[in-house]
């Protein structure tokens, strides 16, 4: 008689086999009809699935994060029999699950045109109407290599040959549609009723340049039609606050395809951003005890070797250049330079925690169809940090870095921040049992000293140790990864590091990468999205115009804004033979946070009136007045509330 336990610590008997659906049934007809999967000993199944006696038994709702991925997943099948019921020349390849949505590659002898994705989402909604039960087949993996080919279907019968010969496959049918997939899926079509294709773009074939172009079809999906309606409500604003589109529009950064892309140029109002936020990590880091490095842009390929970069990250290199017969490589990390400096002498047990932080530029590979802004770039600076310290001062120096990285994150408007802790992988890792869990312990307990939540991500870590990771919400609620500090008993071992201890011996010093930006260009991305490019006045490239009513107050107007330009602000005045009301609106669409309207009376008297860029008139004040307004304002790096 098959036992089944539940979440809730209680069990059920049941006379008979049954499956996760008879569960779900068995608990209450509402949660069968919400149930779109289950888990049974902790394995994500099909409805359909039978359960095996003495199992654990959850059923998994569209409201659970695991049952939303199944919705996604699902409607990108769904995505797939749509096109081949509209397209049948068009052969389907691959379908994954992506953040807030899926995609799914076709091969088709033309790009699908926005007219096509109206036609396929009508048609989709049609199928999803006609409720058609999705089945789960096992078969064999040679008959499902001729089924596929014999279908026309070349690419599923590529992927499929890539699996071993004794292992079986599983295929999914929806009415007459059948796509290789290890599921789960929902029981049928009936259950996806919240989606929207957003965009087609090209694909390579796996990634490769080499391969044919597919058609890639974008699309999101949830739970029900009123989180879709919030999520293109946000997709709506976040156009609007397109970086790309901002940072052309504010003259801040350009990408030139003359010198190829994903390479990053700063022009002098990008460039003055870029400087202020420079300034404030370095003064917060001297705060915290950190030195300064400058390491070279190449070293020697034998350097990548011992790291192992070249080993485990040869794809993200670029090729070496020859150097006198020699190979040397641009540099795609700071660490082992950080690494290089601490084994320059031998370091005493006194010497340790030693911190070092560098703004160091990188260069990485990618495909040209991944860049994207200055969110996905070939080269980029990243605020590096490298600790290295003895294991008795791991989890002081742990809490050292997540006070700094919340502090620096807060400073910049982002206090709603998550962290994720990620343990050791199953499949490969290095180092000891012991070494782990005592490097696990004390990131937890760094976390749980401070009273932060966190969320645990099992087998999440780098192969060389466990990390955290800050996850911050931008405005528009949308989540970004900037920030990571992760252990490493990688290269202290690669490199032979080593400290003379306390009694005279030699130990190992335990090193913590570190960085809170990120990437200085990627952070900047994010701002300028976060801010709707309205940056806080201690930001903003110029933070106040002095506009003259008429030419008669053009002096005047120079004249003030060599004061704000003295007083250490950026400042401008716009002489242009233009109306004011043409002024004003103009530099509220810049952004500027402070416009200094000056006419006759406010020259009679050395006054300015203040105009904020949200429309609020501050009214007239002495020059120095305002000064002292702006430089409180900037020196307490004041975060405006409108956005």
């Amino acid at each position: 008689m098959p036992s089944v336990s539940l979440p809730d610590g209680s069990k059920k008997e049941f006379e008979k086999p049954v499956t996760v659906g008879d569960v779900a049934a068995d608990i209450g007809p509402g949660l069968a009809k919400a149930a779109v999967a289950g888990k049974v000993n902790g394995r994500l199944v099909d409805l359909s699935a039978p359960i095996p006696d003495n199992a654990e038994v959850a059923i998994i709702t569209a409201d659970d994060e695991e049952g939303l991925e199944v919705i996604r997943h699902s409607t990108a099948h769904l995505l797939a029999e749509a096109v081949k019921e509209l397209f049948p020349e068009a052969q389907v390849t691959i379908g994954p699950v992506v953040e807030n949505g899926f995609y799914y590659d076709f091969a088709y002898d033309r790009p699908f045109t926005p007219e096509d994705l109206e036609a396929i989402e009508e048609k989709m909604a049609e199928i999803a109407e006609r409720d058609e039960p999705v089945r789960r087949e096992v078969w064999d993996r040679d008959e499902a290599i001729r089924f596929f080919r014999d279908e026309g279907e070349v690419y599923k019968a590529e992927i499929i040959g890539e699996i071993p010969d004794n292992e079986d496959v599983s295929v999914y049918w929806q009415g007459d549609f059948v796509d290789l997939c290890r599921g789960p899926h929902v029981p049928s079509t009936g259950k996806l009723k919240a989606f929207k294709l957003t965009k087609v773009s090209g694909a390579y074939w796996r990634g490769d340049a080499r391969n044919e172009m597919l058609q890639r079809v974008y699309g999101t999906a949830w739970s029900d039609r009123k989180a879709l309606k919030r999520y293109l409500k946000q997709l709506e604003e976040a156009e609007k606050r397109d970086h790309r589109r901002l940072g052309q529009q504010l003259d801040l950064f350009s990408i030139q395809e003359d010198a190829g892309g994903g390479l990053v140029f700063w022009h002098p109002k990008g460039a003055r951003i870029r400087r202020r936020i420079e300034e404030y990590w370095r003064t917060e880091h001297e705060r915290a005890g950190y030195e300064f490095l400058y390491t070279p842009h190449v070293a020697d390929y034998d350097l990548w070797q011992t790291s192992g970069h070249a080993d485990f990250y040869n794809d993200s290199m670029y090729p070496a250049m020859e150097v006198e017969g020699h190979p040397f490589e641009i540099k795609p990390m700071n660490c082992p330079f950080h690494v290089l400096v601490y084994k320059d002498q031998l370091r005493s047990y006194r010497e340790l925690p030693i911190r070092w932080a560098e703004l160091g530029t990188v260069y990485r590979y990618e495909m040209s169809g991944a860049l994207h802004g200055l969110m996905r770039v070939r080269g980029f600076t990243q605020d590096d940090a490298h600790i290295f310290c003895r294991e008795d001062q791991l989890e002081a120096e742990i809490g050292g870095v997540l006070e700094l990285t919340l502090r620096v994150l807060n400073t910049f408007g982002f206090e709603d921040v998550d962290l994720f802790l990620s343990t050791r992988p199953e499949e490969k890792s290095v180092g000891s049992d012991e070494i782990w869990d005592k490097a696990t312990n004390a990131l937890r307990g760094a976390i749980e000293s401070r009273g932060l939540d966190y969320h645990l991500d099992e087998g999440g870590g780098a192969f060389y140790g466990p990390k955290i990771d800050f996850k911050i919400r931008d405005a528009i609620g949308r989540q970004w990864q900037c920030s990571t500090v992760q252990l490493d008993f990688n290269l202290p071992e690669r490199f032979d590091l080593e400290y003379v201890d306390e009694s005279s011996g030699r130990s190992r010093p335990i090193m913590i990468h570190r960085a809170i930006f990120g990437s200085l260009e990627r952070f900047f991305g994010v701002l300028i999205e976060h801010y709707a490019g309205k940056f806080p006045a201690w930001l903003a490239p110029v933070q106040a115009q002095v506009l003259p009513i008429t030419d008669h107050q053009a002096d005047y107007a120079a004249e003030v804004a060599n004061k704000l330009k003295n007083a250490g602000f950026w400042a401008e005045a716009d002489l242009r033979n233009e109306k004011v009301g043409f002024k004003i609106r103009q530099h509220t669409m810049d952004k500027v946070p402070y416009m200094l309207v000056v006419g006759d009376q406010e020259m009679e008297s050395g006054q300015v009136s203040v105009r904020h860029r949200s429309g609020e008139d501050l009214g007239a004040m002495d020059v120095g007045t305002f000064i002292d307004r702006l430089r409180t304002e900037v020196d307490n790096k004041q975060i405006e509330s409108e956005g």
